[in-house]
């Protein structure tokens, strides 16, 4: 029996678009964090815990873009044709965020203002247009004739706007657990009491989105509410409230550092998951999928060699620079 290289495919993007959402999540929420925090040293301290592997953290964005087109062309064409106005903005986002990241530590203390302003408004636009794209994604697509059939602002509606205030809160909770880790003190604590609300508002957002999401779509509702796959799925809904009591406690312990921040991980993979069990196995929502939108066996056979020979060396470099930048970051250290 050959292999499904469609399916295979399939998990080499989830994987991909996971480890960004996890990594450039917390690096985008420190941003989206900054005007919480007033004080320059405690802003400065932010920044340095991420500052040597923020770059990296983008590499499975572009990851998962290269799939998409070497794998599923026909997906890639739609989504992108459908998706133009809220992927250029995200990408202004992350570009404006990116040159504030650099100026903010050269700027003279007139400038350092604006470019922390900068920093934040860059952190704001990219998350929230990234889940505008999803709640767009989520609603599906027209296609005829191997094309995108509708219309430039199709993507701009009540339920993808809401999908993009969700994004802002779950990278808020990442990069509030994320300093949780990293930093000590007042600054800590700080977080330790922006991260207890911030859950709260986030578990209900997910609520939110659980519900609105099959009362709109038929085959959705069809997908988690029969029988067997209720009693299937029954524990993803579960373990989030799990997931989430268990986090919320960990904020409140003084000697819990490490735990919060994996708590908000795993509350964002049973996200993840749960979308992965509504729309499977389509990748043009509603009704085109992966084996529909594949690329030729040949196309995917050879890519799939590139693939498999270079993400072991991105997860090598990624987890070896982690671990030489793993502790605490105090003020005063760090980039320059």
């Amino acid at each position: 029996m050959g292999i499904d290289l469609p399916l295979l495919w399939a998990v080499i993007i989830g994987f991909g678009l996971m480890m960004y959402v996890i990594m450039d999540g917390f690096d985008l929420g420190i941003g989206l964090l900054f005007p919480f925090v007033p004080g320059r040293d405690d802003r400065d301290v932010m920044v340095n815990t991420v500052a040597p592997v923020w770059d990296g953290n983008e590499t499975w964005l572009v990851l998962g873009g290269a799939a998409l087109l070497a794998a599923f062309p026909l997906a890639y064409a739609v989504i992108l044709s459908a998706l133009y106005l809220p992927l250029v903005l995200m990408l202004a986002g992350l570009i404006w965020r990116g040159v504030a990241f650099e100026f903010r530590f050269k700027a003279d203390e007139a400038h350092k203002p604006f470019w922390d302003k900068a920093f934040a408004w860059g952190s704001y636009i990219a998350t929230f247009f990234q889940g505008v794209s999803l709640g767009a994604f989520i609603n599906g697509f027209p296609v005829e004739n191997g094309a995108y059939a509708g219309g430039l602002l199709d993507w701009l509606t009540p339920f993808s706007l809401f999908t993009g205030f969700g994004l802002l809160v779950a990278y808020a909770l990442l990069g509030a657990t994320w300093l949780v880790m990293k930093t000590e003190g007042a600054l800590q604590r700080r977080m330790r009491a922006l991260g207890r609300p911030i859950t709260a508002v986030l578990l209900a957002t997910i609520a939110a989105v659980s519900l609105w999401t099959p009362l709109a779509h038929a085959d959705v509702s069809a997908r988690w509410f029969s029988m067997p796959n209720l009693a299937f799925f029954a524990p993803v809904p579960a373990l989030v409230l799990m997931a989430s009591a268990a986090l919320v406690r960990s904020l409140g312990r003084d000697d819990s550092h490490a735990a919060p921040f994996v708590l908000a991980l795993a509350l964002l993979f049973l996200g993840y998951t749960g979308l992965a069990i509504s729309l499977w196995p389509n990748i043009i929502p509603p009704a085109v999928s992966i084996w529909q939108a594949a690329a030729p066996p040949q196309s995917m056979g050879f890519a799939l060699v590139g693939a498999l020979f270079i993400i072991p060396f991105i997860l090598a470099y990624t987890a070896w620079s982690y671990y030489v930048f793993r502790g605490k970051v105090k003020a005063g250290e760090g980039y320059h």
